[in-house]
């Protein structure tokens, strides 16, 4: 039934890994138990509520974390995509009450530049603010509240575990670098089959072993996105992404859904000279692609299919708004009042410079603006117009 996936296609598990509490539960989960799919070893090394990636309330982002975001760059990037919030408050008639979802608030950096700046440059819309952050853990939901509310920003903020215990939401639901974290199942042809990546125990080690597609949807899914896999070749799906989209669209009665994150459209990820998919691990401030070097305590992480996105919200009620790069959205939100929110009062130029610096990084094509996507979708809205969608370039391909 299994069978070692090794030769030049074969994930990078050969060297021995650390020895971390996670993997002794996952050896002895295992020898008990028998292979699980990637899809399930990704799940449990990254949510396990007490030994899991996400679940330890550490620093996960920043110089103390394994890699950096957008928001830890620069202020600037949570004051345009405010700016944006707002114009959505507007086009939902200035509602008393406009709930933000803030999806994976990690260390609230977001969140308070966020808050903050709105509390002074839009009083208005800050007033009407609802803002809630999601984050599984308890420890994690506990730290994010804990570092916004440290680092100044007086706004009541709400934390819950997951979306399901909101009621409906008038507003918007927010994520940057979330979507890519949500597990996926990994398939590659082998033999003229198509196979699904296992995880098992050997040596007392991990290593990955080939087995059969376990769900009907995996497949469909490959077949819908990754029709043209050749033999050896391997490309992710996630079940766990259909599940969040579905769950946010069974809240949102009147808003937005804005998912910025790495990724491509389903027929651009498939490519040859992704031989291995996209799937890669950070550890250290490392990228490897050892997705068993240190359950638990390293990132795991794959490009976001936006096309599965867009699909799956459609399914169930939202509507496609725009799809766009990041340096499209940012460039159209600071142009419209020319980057007036780049720089605090009282600055030296010698600050200034270093915040032009930081947005020349946020934007840059080769960078993080050309690499990382904005999918924008809604529901009870008739035909927005959103000004970070004004440059948008990839919606007519839709």
């Amino acid at each position: 039934m299994f069978a070692t996936a090794s030769g030049p296609f074969g994930l990078e598990a050969e060297s021995p890994s650390e020895t971390t509490p996670l993997k002794k539960r996952l050896l002895g989960q295992l020898a008990r138990s028998g292979p699980i799919s990637f899809e399930q070893y990704m799940e449990t090394c990254l949510y396990h509520p007490e030994h899991g990636y996400y679940a330890e309330g550490r620093e996960r982002t920043g110089a103390r974390g394994d890699y950096f975001t957008s928001p830890n760059l620069h202020p600037i990037f949570a004051r345009l995509v405010g700016r944006q919030a707002e114009e959505m408050w507007r086009l939902l008639g200035r509602p008393a009450r406009f709930t933000w979802v803030e999806m994976g608030a990690g260390g609230g950096v977001f969140a308070a530049d966020f808050l903050s700046w709105a509390r002074t440059a839009l009083p208005e819309f800050f007033t009407a603010l609802d803002y809630v952050v999601v984050e599984p853990a308890k420890r994690a939901r506990e730290h994010a509240v804990e570092s916004i509310n440290s680092l100044g920003v007086r706004a009541p903020v709400r934390a819950v575990g997951s979306v399901e215990e909101l009621g409906p939401v008038s507003g918007a639901f927010f994520s940057n670098e979330l979507a890519d974290a949500l597990p996926v199942a990994v398939v590659t042809r082998w033999g003229g089959r198509l196979k699904e990546i296992y995880v098992a125990s050997e040596g007392g080690e991990l290593r990955e072993k080939l087995g059969p597609i376990r769900e009907a949807w995996t497949a469909a899914a490959v077949a819908r996105y990754a029709n043209r896999l050749e033999e050896g070749q391997r490309v992710e799906v996630s079940p766990a992404a259909v599940r969040w989209i579905r769950s946010i669209a069974e809240k949102l009665r009147a808003g937005f859904v804005i998912t910025v994150d790495y990724g491509e459209r389903g027929e651009r990820l498939v490519t040859s000279d992704r031989p291995r998919g996209t799937l890669i691990s950070y550890f250290r401030h490392q990228a490897t692609e050892n997705f068993f070097v240190a359950p638990g305590e390293q990132d795991l992480t794959a490009h976001v299919n936006f096309s599965l996105l867009g699909d799956a919200g459609a399914e169930t009620g939202l509507e496609f708004t725009g799809f766009t790069t990041q340096e499209r959205f940012l460039l159209a939100l600071g142009e419209a009042n020319e980057f007036r929110d780049l720089y605090d009062p009282g600055q030296s130029e010698t600050d200034k410079l270093d915040a032009r610096l930081k947005l020349k990084r946020l934007i840059h094509p080769e960078g993080m603006g050309g690499v990382f996507k904005v999918l924008v979708q809604h529901r009870g809205v008739a035909r927005p117009k959103l000004t970070g969608l004004r440059f948008d370039a990839l919606a007519s391909d839709q």
